[in-house]
This record gives C-alpha cells, structure tokens and sequence, in this order.
C-alpha cells in the first residue's frame, strides 16, 4: 500500500506546481518534500515527475498517480459523508452546471447556506460531458445538463425551458428596424460570431428550430469568427463593443452590466433548450440533495416568472 502521506505530498505538488509552495502548505522543508516524492517513486518503480532546473513536468505514470489519488480522496470524502447521519440541511454536496446558470444559482445558494451553515454546496461550471463523467465518476453530486439521457446509471428529471438568444450589438438595431425588422444571414455574416466553448452548439440549435428560412441552412464555418471568450462574464463584452454576434441562454444576459448596449433578435417563435436535473443513480436520494435540488427549482420557476 502506497504511503498516503507521501501521496499527499505528491498531490500537493502537482497542484501547486511548485515545491516551495508545497512546503509552504505542508509546513515541511523543501528537502523533505523532496524525499516523500523520491522514496514515493521507489514504491511505485517509475519516475513521477521529469526535473528541469527550477520546474518539472509531470510523467504519463506520474499523471496517472494523481488521478488515482484524486479518486480516493473523493470517495474517501463520499464515505466519511455517507457515514453521517442523513441530514437536509448537513453534509457537503457539489453541483456541475453550466457558466450561466451557475452564475444564477450561486448567490441563491449561499443564501441557502447563510441560514444553513452546515450544508455547504460547491459549483463548478462544466460542459455537458464533464458534468455527465463527473457525476459517474463521483467529482460531482448533481449536474444540469441540457440533453436527456437514457442511461441507466442516471437519475434524471427535466427542471425548466432555458431561452436561446441571438444577441447582437444594440448599435445595429436602427439598421435592422429599416429592414423591417428582419435579421438576415448576410447580417450575421458581417458581424461575424463572438465564438465561446458552446457557440457551435448553441448555433446549431438556434438554426435548426428557427422559423426563419434564411436561417435553417446557417452553418458554423460560414460565419467569420471575430473573436473567443471562454468567460461567461465575458462574452457579451465585445458584443457591446460592436465586434460581432453571439447565441447565449437569456440568463447570460440578466448577468450582463451593459444590457442597454445588446440587443435580441426576436424570431417569431421562442427557441428554447430543456434543462434536466442529473445525479447517479441510488436506491434513496440524500435529503440534503433534495434541499439543494428544491432551492434549484425555486431559483429557475423565479426566474422564468
């Protein structure tokens, strides 16, 4: 059995980067961070780190090392939670969401733990994928994903409708009222795409439920790309500015501080995504989950009101 405290010392390290650092944290020496990671090496046969003057990168067996250690220590933390008694408002509980959507739901939920301390939730934005491995795998509790699974391995239960939009800069709205408030593909052709980690995706959906015929047919490569944010906060920004266009749920533009400089390409129907509500599948379901999961649902029903 691998020593646990040599482990944490080689996590330590990879996730500073740096072993003063680890020291630091560990409130070790230098040299005996050194130590723990050559006698760590000797256990396992295989060096874990590759030394290069001042720094190191970390080997395919070193990477390897780490992601096994990272999964202990979750299911690990899963036990030692498991092990307490079932609480509503006690334990820890991590939900993976979308960039949006976490910024709609992070400030609900430390209201939450303001009147329950000791229900501590973590959020972290994720892409569909990760958010789908990670609620497997155990990184997360709850995901919220905008595609239905029929996995078995999941839970899975549909929240709320999510508005797409097609946001573009509120300068170019007078010229597109004298085009009788049509929006034609040759206008987003100009603009060119604000492009982020979901665009391609959010496009693709956009176009292929628009009631615009000039619109069905829009293709991600046809479009130039003006520019790449992969901050939520961020994307609108050169929209504003008057840099190009971007498809964003409508939640990312309740975030927005310029709201007055975008603005919404309103097609005749609403384009909308389904959200769902994910976790692994289990004979009961936390109580604790289901306090975050109702503080979920209250946030999304306000916010669609």
């Amino acid at each position: 059995m691998l020593n646990p405290l040599w482990l944490k010392t080689f996590m330590t390290l990879i996730e500073t980067g740096h072993f003063t650092r680890t020291a630091e944290r560990l409130f070790m020496t230098q040299p005996g961070v050194s130590q723990h990671i050559k006698k760590l090496e000797q256990a396992c046969g295989h060096p874990l780190i590759e030394r290069n003057k001042k720094s190191f990168e970390i080997t395919p067996q070193g990477k390897m090392l780490f992601d096994y250690a990272k999964e202990s220590q979750n299911r690990e933390a899963q036990l030692l939670a498991s092990l307490e008694p079932d609480s509503a408002y006690h334990g820890n509980i991590k939900l993976a969401c979308s960039g949006s959507l976490a910024l709609l739901l992070y400030p609900r939920l430390l209201d939450l733990q303001c009147k329950c301390p000791k229900l501590i939730t973590h959020v972290e934005a994720a892409p569909n994928r990760k958010i789908k491995a990670d609620i497997l795998s155990g990184v997360a509790d709850l995901g919220i994903v905008t595609s239905q699974t029929n996995d078995r391995r999941y839970f899975s239960q549909p929240l709320s409708e999510e508005p797409l939009c097609l946001m573009y800069p509120a300068q170019y709205a007078p010229l597109i009222k004298l085009k009788i408030g049509e929006l034609k593909k040759s206008d987003l052709q100009q603009l060119g795409l604000i492009n982020h980690p979901d665009a391609e995706h959010y496009l693709a959906r956009f176009c292929a439920h628009s009631d615009d015929p000039d619109f069905v047919d829009l293709r991600f490569d046809q479009l130039p790309i003006t520019g790449y944010v992969n901050q939520l906060s961020q994307i609108l920004l050169p929209v504003a500015k008057g840099l190009g266009f971007t498809i964003l749920p409508l939640s990312a533009l309740e975030n927005f501080p310029h709201k007055e400089q975008i603005a919404i390409y309103q097609p005749k129907q609403a384009i909308t995504e389904t959200l769902y509500l994910i976790a692994k599948q289990r004979p009961c379901m936390p109580k604790r989950f289901n306090t975050v999961i109702n503080e979920i649902e209250q946030a999304l029903a306000r916010k669609k009101s």
